[in-house]
């Protein structure tokens, strides 16, 4: 198993990241880190981690210099062939011990494509508050995929089909919004197996920094809320289906037709948005985003 870290300015929390890869019980056969032009002591830090551990074996590489989502592609396209599976890791979280092994344990079952995620623990340091993420009240699927993402990039495992995958499609696309979201989207779309562990695996650190963060409490909701009243969500989504489109014929014909029907819903009038979205079975996590998801469609903000 490889892990892909993605790391820019990332100096004040790096090391609780990179220590929590040495207390894990599945030792990892190679740590692959692309540095995207850090500024900061972020280069120090991991060079002195690959000195201060021999036992590893730590590959540094100089990003694309082009944000987090184009430096985790430019990782995938480094996964030496000679590895398994892998595991992606954001730069100021903290992983408990048994994450690796029961991510391995998990994809030693599947044969074909597959993809292991977890539970985190919300965790605000400097209060050292934590708490359990939310459960899944549906399962995975490309049909909630295209609305929403419940494989956070800091819990992904890909086993080797999957990395295959991703790896070919990564070259089809120009764009992306988020890399996590569009694995989960890929994967799902070719109906690969989505494995999502309800035991929380991480400390998912809370700050300001996070592009998305927890989605709890009445603030992050308004968060959300705000983002999807300015039309980002809206242009997400075109952004998602071009890099989708790009990639159709590795789609199960089923999904390639729901991407079409999203595709083209989405730009009719509002009765056909709402048609569309109980058509196709589109979904997003509880009532609450199941509300969200056909408020969107009302106001032409999918």
């Amino acid at each position: 198993m490889a892990i892909l870290l993605a790391t820019y300015n990332g100096a004040e929390n790096l090391q609780e990241q990179l220590d929590s890869y040495c207390t894990q019980t599945h030792v990892p056969a190679l740590i692959l880190i692309s540095d995207d032009g850090s500024i900061d002591s972020t280069l120090e830090i991991v060079e002195k981690f690959s000195r201060t551990n021999p036992q590893l074996y730590v590959q540094i590489l100089k990003g694309p210099g082009r944000g987090a989502a184009r430096n985790f592609l430019y990782l995938l396209g480094h996964v030496p062939d000679s590895i398994d599976m892998i595991a992606l890791s954001d730069q100021d979280d903290v992983w408990l011990p048994e994450k690796l092994m029961r991510g391995a344990a998990a994809l030693s079952k599947q044969d074909g494509v597959a993809l292991y995620c977890s539970r985190t623990l919300e965790w605000h340091a400097k209060q050292n508050r934590k708490r359990p993420s939310r459960l899944l009240v549906r399962p995975p699927s490309f049909c909630h995929a295209i609305v929403q993402n419940i494989a956070g990039g800091n819990t992904m495992i890909l086993n080797r089909k999957a990395i295959d995958l991703v790896q070919a499609a990564s070259l089809e696309t120009k764009k992306i919004v988020m890399h996590d979201w569009w694995i989960y989207q890929i994967i799902t779309g070719a109906e690969g197996r989505v494995i999502y562990d309800q035991e929380p695996m991480m400390l998912y650190r809370q700050h300001a920094g996070n592009l998305i963060g927890a989605n709890r409490g009445m603030l992050s909701k308004a968060k959300r809320l705000r983002l999807m009243m300015s039309g980002r969500f809206r242009r997400w989504g075109t952004i998602n289906i071009r890099a989708l489109q790009a990639s159709r014929l590795r789609m199960s014909s089923q999904n390639a037709q729901h991407l079409e029907a999203f595709s083209k819903g989405r730009n009719g009038s509002a009765l056909e948005r709402i048609r569309m979205i109980r058509k196709c079975g589109f979904y997003r996590q509880g009532i609450i985003g199941q509300m969200s998801l056909y408020l969107a469609a009302l106001l032409r903000r999918l």
